[in-house]
């Protein structure tokens, strides 16, 4: 692929006239409502596990629950192959409408759909078809707003300029937050878990409204009318994007070198320090997301920064920096995060370290998202899913083959029951022995210092300030790797097939290396039994995409978006 930089006597300090400005803003604010939408599903992740997933045992609803927010993930590379061709074909404004109403009226269903307890199986599957819906709108979404904003902006301010649509995922979350936590504080935490969280969904067909009516109001995008008008549009973006090697390895450098990574870290910074909070430190969900909020009001304008001064410095040292901070101190940071939200769990687990010693052909993999509780029935599965669902770090250390497993805490040794299922349910005998052992257990880890919850972190207090300094940390890394990174794929691609080439390596590595982020990791943590180890998901993919991101990805902020031979 050829290039071009700037060319001679171009300004980069040209003003954009008010209409662009407006669109860019009507472009980015019907983005914001469209990731609120999506992420609203997160953020209730523990309430829909309980109303759709009830067959399950709790961990295994749990996990069901971020497999079905997963599935949002998993098609967006298909809804930007789908709308990236159609807003390479026939423009970027009518794309936009349609991935809108798709997306705005999925979230509404949501919102009206009946409970595992009204349909039985039904809820799930229509549930996980809703999110596809969302997943494929959302794929189409991004690389648009992005491609649009760019598209508009003048040379030397790519970054400046698609760094807003950088900040509308973020604002889309904050957005699901406020709004969650405001009909929490209206209609109490009962009638919120009951009924309540379904109100945040309804809300989103007012949202749809304004998003239209906003979206009828813009103009094409002033690179594509120009194409147009010269007859240079693609007649077939897809093999044109990825059917010749010359573009496919570009995409292909921009998966593994930079939207992997950014991916990874966005979601470790946002979502997976959320569920880190309540479900492995305990946290009250109301005040994790509070905390998480004021990382996100705090952190947000750093998109802007890191966007700005890409234009001057390269976007390539600033996404490479992040990936590289991330990859080094998460560990030491989740720590930090753990002794600062729950000191009473940390000191525990640093004074009585849970260590579970069992025959390893004995245990089975804790993180199945359809195990029921009858599936576990030696004594090293008992003994597992309870720590699992206790959300208590343990240790494992092999025993010899045929022994029955044995938990220790501190200085005491518990030796788990083995149980007998009859007619899919455990017998008598077994039933009494393991209610027996949770109590047991519930007894001796309260002994140990181990709290069934956190203490309550009072609102701008100093241990209140400490969450939040640690999450506005996580929230820069996320800046850093996602203020610049609408602006380097833009200038990666052609103008003819860019809406189809950049959508595809974007929703890869959000959809499918940063989606299946809190899926994978709270697997591995449930299997392996240690809270922390979860993080290395990130930290590994991190790594991989410093390291290619380092040797193959080029500077693009010279680039000239608008030259025939781009």
């Amino acid at each position: 692929m050829v290039t071009s930089a700037i060319p001679v006597g171009a300004s980069v300090d040209k003003p954009m006239t008010r209409e662009e400005k407006k669109v860019i803003f009507a472009s980015s604010l019907g983005t914001v409502f469209e990731w609120y939408d999506f992420y609203l599903y997160g953020s209730l992740a523990a309430i829909i596990a309980k109303q759709f997933f009830a067959a399950l045992d709790p961990t295994a609803a749990f996990i069901a629950a971020l497999l079905a927010f997963a599935a949002g993930f998993l098609v967006r590379p298909f809804g930007a192959l789908v709308f990236g061709r159609l807003g390479d074909m026939i423009g970027r404004k009518y794309t936009f409408l349609v991935t809108i109403l798709i997306m705005g009226l999925s979230t509404f269903v949501v919102g009206l759909l009946p409970g595992y307890g009204s349909i039985g199986v039904a809820a799930p599957i229509i549930l996980v078809a809703l999110r596809l819906l969302q997943g494929l709108a959302l794929g189409g979404e991004y690389g648009g707003a992005a491609t649009y904003v760019a598209e508009h902006a003048p040379h030397g301010k790519r970054g400046a300029y698609t760094s807003w649509i950088q900040t509308t995922a973020t604002l889309g979350l904050f957005l699901s937050l406020i709004v969650i936590i405001g009909t929490k504080e209206v209609l109490g935490d009962a009638a919120f878990n009951d009924w309540g969280w379904r109100v945040p969904f309804w809300m989103s067909f007012f949202l749809l409204i304004i998003s239209v009516w906003i979206r009828l109001s813009l103009n094409e995008t002033p690179a594509f009318k120009k194409m147009k008008e010269e007859g240079r549009t693609s007649k077939a973006p897809l093999t044109e994007s990825f059917g010749t090697w010359s573009n496919g390895k570009i995409v292909l450098v921009a998966l593994l070198g930079l939207t992997a990574g950014q991916g990874v870290v966005w979601y470790t910074g946002q979502f997976y320090a959320l569920f880190f909070l309540t479900a492995q430190l305990k946290v009250d969900p109301t005040t994790a997301q509070l905390m998480i909020g004021a990382s996100l009001l705090l952190g947000t304008p750093f998109f802007i920064v890191f966007g700005t001064l890409s234009d001057k410095i390269g976007r390539k040292p600033i996404i490479m920096a992040g990936c590289l901070l991330a990859a080094l101190t998460f560990i030491p940071l989740f720590h930090a995060l753990a002794q600062a939200a729950n000191p009473e769990l940390a000191a525990a687990q640093a004074k009585n370290q849970v260590v579970v010693h069992a025959d390893p052909s004995q245990c089975s993999f804790q993180g199945s998202p359809i195990a029921r509780e009858i599936d576990f029935r030696t004594s090293c599965d008992i003994a597992k899913r309870f720590l699992a669902q206790s959300s208590v770090s343990y240790d494992n250390v092999d025993a010899p083959a045929g022994t029955p497993a044995t938990i220790t805490i501190g200085d005491k040794v518990i030796t788990p029951p083995t149980a007998t299922v009859v007619n899919q349910k455990f017998d008598a005998d077994s039933a009494g022995k393991i209610a027996a052992f949770k109590k047991e257990m519930s007894a001796d880890l309260a002994a140990a210092g181990y709290p069934k919850e956190a203490k309550k972190i009072d609102r701008w207090t100093g241990q209140w300030w400490t969450v939040v300094g640690i999450l506005f940390v996580l929230v820069i890394y996320v800046t850093m790797v996602y203020g610049p990174i609408a602006a380097m794929l833009v200038e990666l691609f052609p103008t003819k097939i860019r809406y189809t080439s950049m959508s595809l390596p974007y929703h890869i590595g959000n959809g499918w290396f940063g989606g299946l982020l809190p899926t994978t990791a709270f697997a591995i943590v449930a299997s392996t039994g240690n809270m922390f180890n979860g993080l290395w998901y990130p930290i590994v993919v991190a790594s991989m995409t410093f390291i290619i991101g380092m040797l193959f990805i080029r500077e693009t902020k010279d680039v000239d978006i608008y030259a025939h031979d781009h």
